[in-house]
C-alpha cells in the first residue's frame, strides 16, 4: 500500500535549513495497523504528511496505493487524497457551524464520491459504526472530546479510502477514551483498511501490528 524510497524532507526556516526526514525507506502492506513513534521533533508528523500527500519530499519517492504522489500536480493531488486517504487530527478539526452528520457528509460533498441523496444515509451508517449515531444532528461543541474524535474518524471514512492516517488522535483524551479509540483503529485494520498512526502512547503500540521508531529523521 505504501512505499517510501530514499525520502528526505528539508524545510527552509529563518534560522536556516532543517532536515526533518533523512533517507527514509519504508514499506507498509495493505491492511496493516502501524504505529509511528519517537521523541518530539523526530520526524513523525512529517512522515505522516508524506504518506498522506499533504507535503512532498525534497528527495526520494513516495508511492501510495499504486500512485507516485510526488508526480501529481496540486489539483490531481487534492483529488487523489480525497479518494485515497482519510485523515484524523489531534484537535478533531470539526467545523463548528455544521452538525455532526453534516461534518461527515462534507468529504462526500467535495469529492462527489456518492450521489447526493445517499450521503446523509451513509453518514448515519458511519456514525453508527463509531457509536455516536445519536449525536448526528447536534453541533460538535455539545459533544465530549471522545465523541468528537469518533465523529472525526467517521468523517475520515466518508469516501471509503483504503488508507487512514492519524496524527496523535488521542493526545487530548483520557486513558479510557484513548483505549477505545485505539481499539476502533484496530477494528478498521481488521476490516481491511491500512492504518498509520503517530502516537506517544504505549497502548497504541501494543495494539498495532507493527511499530516504526524515528530518531532524528531516521528509522531507528
Amino acid at each position: 500500500m505504501i512505499r517510501l524510497n530514499g525520502v528526505t524532507k528539508t524545510f527552509e526556516t529563518p534560522a536556516g535549513s532543517f532536515t526533518a526526514l533523512r533517507g527514509i525507506d519504508l514499506e507498509i502492506r495493505s491492511g496493516e495497523f502501524v504505529a509511528v513513534v519517537g521523541r518530539s521533533g523526530s520526524g513523525k508528523s512529517t512522515l505522516l504528511n508524506m504518506v498522506a500527500g499533504i507535503d512532498r519530499p525534497t528527495e526520494g519517492r513516495v508511492s501510495v496505493a499504486g500512485t507516485s504522489i510526488q508526480d501529481l500536480d496540486h489539483d490531481r493531488l487534492a483529488s487523489w487524497r480525497g479518494r485515497t486517504v482519510g485523515v484524523v487530527f489531534q484537535f478533531f478539526q470539526l467545523l463548528p457551524t455544521l452538525t455532526v452528520a453534516e461534518n461527515v457528509m462534507l468529504p462526500m460533498d467535495f469529492s462527489g464520491r456518492f450521489p447526493g441523496r445517499e450521503r446523509r444515509g451513509r453518514a448515519l451508517e458511519l456514525l453508527a459504526r463509531v457509536e455516536v449515531e445519536d449525536q448526528a444532528d447536534k453541533l460538535p461543541a455539545t459533544l465530549s472530546g471522545g465523541q468528537q474524535q469518533r465523529v472525526a474518524i467517521a468523517r475520515a471514512l466518508a469516501n471509503d479510502p483504503p488508507l487512514i492516517v492519524a496524527d496523535e488522535p488521542t493526545g487530548n483524551l483520557d486513558s479510557a477514551t484513548s483505549a477505545a479509540i485505539f481499539r476502533l483503529f484496530g477494528l478498521l485494520a481488521k476490516d481491511g483498511k491500512t492504518v498509520v498512526l503517530v502516537t506517544h502512547e504505549r497502548d497504541a503500540v501494543s495494539g498495532a501490528m507493527r511499530s516504526v521508531t524515528l530518531d532524528d529523521g531516521r528509522i531507528a
